[in-house]
């Protein structure tokens, strides 16, 4: 028996959920192609301005974010969510946008969204997920959500320690024992419990980081989620909207390649090393001007490079002045597949 994800009204074949990866890794291609297949697909959204003609970057991640939800809608009638960080200096423009365009789901995190439901209305069907990395950011969004906003969230998505991409760990706690995220799913899990026998709501657990296979997906379904989360598996598939030149670093991608960064907004990451991470670590500055300011935290005027700016230079397949983001399971992403094949291997269809 597969188990059932239900987020409210919306339910998808499988219980998989795909990582939101920003700055054009997962875009419309990627998107529908996991709803069409069973999953819920997600739409990243930071540095999406930059795929659009328009100057102004506030303009353009409006502009682009409208684009790519039209056109995912499309290419499917499943399930379709967009992945909002909280730390965007444009968070409201981005939420209020996809809630406009009757997005599914919102996924948020990088941050607590604590204000999120303030931007929904009565006729708004979008469902709210907040993405946390431990019980005392679900116990706070909880809390804040009821006594301000009289809303309970449709689900959470933990992630643990192994995820790619920006981390909500210091660096300190990335390797810990009790970080772990199967450590943590009953943890957080039965405190789900408590709320639903409080207030009559159920809110499903999605659990990612690091999953790779069936094995891992079984594995954290039977400690308590009722979904999983994937992102890296994914960007090595033919619907992935990154270059190709960025797949074929994922797929040959070894597990000594790996590291944690320093990004310039504040948080510890996990990426693929390569000649322009190494440059960095040496000391060395990439010149640039901060035409975006495109998240809160980044220390713009004295940070090394622009994040935003390398990140998308590799998604357009110019890996030298960038570098790729990966999960920890990375290693075992060996082939180009399509994600139909993906998501029925996982679930032995």
């Amino acid at each position: 028996m597969i188990k059932k994800l239900k987020i409210g009204n919306l339910e998808p074949k499988y219980p998989i959920v795909q990582g939101g990866m920003a700055v054009g890794i997962s875009l419309d291609g990627l998107s529908s192609a996991v709803a069409n297949a069973g999953g819920i697909g997600v739409i990243g959204t930071a540095g999406i301005g930059f795929f659009s003609n328009i100057r102004n970057y506030k303009e353009a991640s409006i502009e682009s974010l409208r684009k790519y939800i039209r056109n995912a809608r499309e290419k499917t009638s499943g399930i379709i969510g967009v992945n909002i960080m909280v730390a965007l200096t444009n968070y409201a423009d981005m939420v209020k946008t996809a809630i406009d365009e009757g997005i599914d789901i919102i996924f948020s995190g990088a941050g607590l969204p604590l204000n999120l439901p303030s931007f929904i209305t009565d006729n708004s069907k979008t469902k709210l997920v907040p993405i946390i990395s431990s019980l005392k950011a679900a116990q706070i969004i909880v809390k804040r959500w009821f006594s301000k906003y009289k809303y309970i969230p449709d689900a959470f998505v933990l992630e643990g320690p192994l995820a790619g991409g920006h981390l909500g760990y210091k660096n300190n706690e990335i390797f810990l024992e009790n970080k772990k995220l199967e450590n943590n799913i009953p943890i957080v899990k039965e405190y789900l419990l408590e709320v639903e026998k409080k207030y009559g709501k159920r809110i499903p657990l999605i659990a990612g980081g690091g999953l790779f296979s069936k094995e891992d997906v079984e594995k954290v379904l039977n400690l308590g989620a009722d979904g999983v989360q994937l992102g890296t598996r994914f960007i090595a598939t033919e619907e992935c909207d990154a270059d190709i030149n960025f797949k074929e670093v994922i797929i040959n991608a070894k597990e000594e390649n790996i590291t944690i960064i320093k990004s310039p907004v504040g948080l510890p990451g996990r990426a693929l090393k390569n000649s322009f991470i190494e440059s960095v670590e040496k000391g060395e500055k990439k010149p640039y001007e901060c035409r975006y300011h495109c998240i809160k935290t980044c220390d713009f005027k004295n940070a090394p490079y622009c994040i935003a700016k390398a990140l998308y230079n590799a998604a357009i397949g110019d890996i030298e002045n960038g570098f790729v983001f990966c999960g920890a399971a990375v290693s075992k992403v060996n082939k180009i597949q399509k994600v139909e094949e993906i998501i029925n291997e996982l679930f032995e269809i």
